[in-house]
């Protein structure tokens, strides 16, 4: 026997994302703070590393000023230095990486004998006798770091160039050790403040796990608000939520009630219709045709509360008064042709409402007033503190003060020798109070019968 297969039940539909936002504000973070500690790494190491030359010229310096102090020309014409000039041994012992030599244009250098056989490079004259540095390859197994001056010495016109170099291997071997510990140290520092920041990140964004538990504990059904105490940057989403919740269990009660509602309303007219098929009643077509147009309006009546219901709250919702209320008495003037309806009030105002509602709502009032009057209607539109109010005024007789209240209630007719289902003020009533508007009945000063007061929200 061939089985049908069971339906495949959808899976839940998961989220669009666009990455983990914990993973975005550490990315950042990180991309920053390595910014930062690179800028501030480098000048830090241009500023030490200047230091740290700046002291070893200074030494280099000594010794020169210490030359040029002792130095003095010989009865040949050499130069004699005396021997503290000269008292550092490592410029007695051969390639020891200290050197001075004393060159002049036209003679021989006088070397330091930590030259052995080498010798200084001998430029050409400077401008000035200021103290010059700079770095040197002249020696292929050596990189030196060379200070130089010229200078006149006494009881002699050859101009004499002092140098001093020493290798810079001690220079650049504190440099290395200075930028080996920068490395590491700003590395660590970097990793500090990544973990401080993941840190951060993890208990800043805490709440938002919070919020995720609760959620799901309502889809559980173990509870139906998100009552846990949160942050304030948190506080407004969790309001917002909760009020969502609340909106979306108001709908579905009130859809709940109107299905009810509706089923009782057409539970009578079917029950008529029913029985006078059953006794097959010689009036039976004019029965169903007036319980049918009953039932209709009873589903128009609830049509218009679900419609209104749905539209609530939404920002865009809005609807010109002026041409609503020129719409319904156009209409309303064709069915009623004997009655005069005037319109005053200003032409520019709006309501947060939409506009079929609107029309629903005047066309129930001043039909009422064209069909209850006495053949004048008077319809008032005015703004008043964020509303816009419309009076819809008559002539007739009025309703008495004692029935204003249930007069709104559904199926209730002071009149019944005029065709209705009672349902018109009604309609009224739901659909205003949907908007976060008022109906109200009242007596007409002007023309002596009833004034309905409808309060709806201002959209301008």
């Amino acid at each position: 026997m061939a089985t049908t297969p069971l339906a495949e039940v959808p899976p839940r539909a998961r989220a669009r994302t666009t990455g983990s936002l914990s993973r975005r504000m550490i990315l950042i973070a990180a991309a920053w703070i390595g910014l930062l500690l690179f800028g501030g790494g480098f000048a830090l190491d241009r500023v030490l590393s200047a230091a740290v030359t700046r002291n070893f010229d200074d030494q280099l310096e000594y010794v020169l000023r210490s030359l040029l102090v002792s130095a003095e020309i010989g009865p040949d014409g050499e130069v004699i230095l005396s021997r503290d000039a000269t008292a550092d041994q490592r410029f007695l012992e051969p390639n020891s990486g200290l050197y001075w030599q004393i060159s002049g244009k036209g003679s021989e250098p006088f070397p330091s004998r930590s030259l052995w056989d080498r010798r200084l490079a001998f430029g050409g004259v400077h401008d000035d006798r200021s103290v010059h540095f700079y770095n040197s390859n002249q020696f292929v197994d050596e990189k030196l770091r060379i200070v130089e001056r010229d200078a006149m010495l006494p009881g002699s016109q050859v101009r004499w160039r002092f140098q001093v170099a020493q290798s810079r291997s001690g220079l650049d071997a504190q440099i290395t050790v200075l930028r080996r510990t920068l490395v590491r140290s700003f590395a660590l520092l970097g990793v500090g403040l990544v973990v401080l920041v993941w840190l951060q990140t993890f208990y800043g964004l805490w709440p938002l796990r919070r919020v995720r538990e609760e959620i799901a504990r309502m889809r559980a059904g173990q509870s139906n608000r998100v009552d846990t105490a949160m942050p304030i940057e948190v506080a407004p989403m969790v309001e917002e939520l909760n009020a969502l919740i609340e909106h979306n269990e108001r709908q579905a009660e009130e859809a709940r009630r109107h299905a009810g509602n509706l089923a009782h309303a057409l539970k009578t007219p079917l029950t008529v219709i029913m029985n006078a098929a059953t006794a097959q009643a010689d009036d039976l077509a004019e029965t169903v045709v007036r319980e049918a147009r009953t039932m209709r309006r009873q589903v128009d009546h609830h049509l218009a509360r679900a419609r209104a219901v749905g539209r609530r709250g939404s920002a865009h919702s809005r609807a010109d008064v002026w041409p609503s209320v020129e719409s319904v008495e156009r209409a309303v003037g064709r069915l009623y042709r004997h009655v005069r309806i005037d319109v005053a009030g200003p032409k520019d105002l709006q309501v947060h409402v939409e506009r079929q509602d609107l029309d629903e709502m005047l066309g129930n009032l001043i039909e009422n007033a064209a069909k209850y009057g006495g053949g004048s209607v008077f319809v008032t539109v005015a703004a008043q503190a964020g509303f816009v109010e419309l009076l819809v005024e008559d002539d007739g007789m009025g309703i008495p003060e004692e029935d204003r209240i249930r007069i709104f209630d559904r199926g209730v007719r002071l009149d019944t020798g005029k065709p209705g289902t009672g349902l018109g003020l009604a309609i009224v009533r739901d659909v205003a109070e949907i908007y976060g508007g008022t109906v109200s009945l009242e007596e007409s000063e002007d023309l002596g019968g009833l004034l309905v007061r409808l309060r709806l929200p201002a959209a301008n």
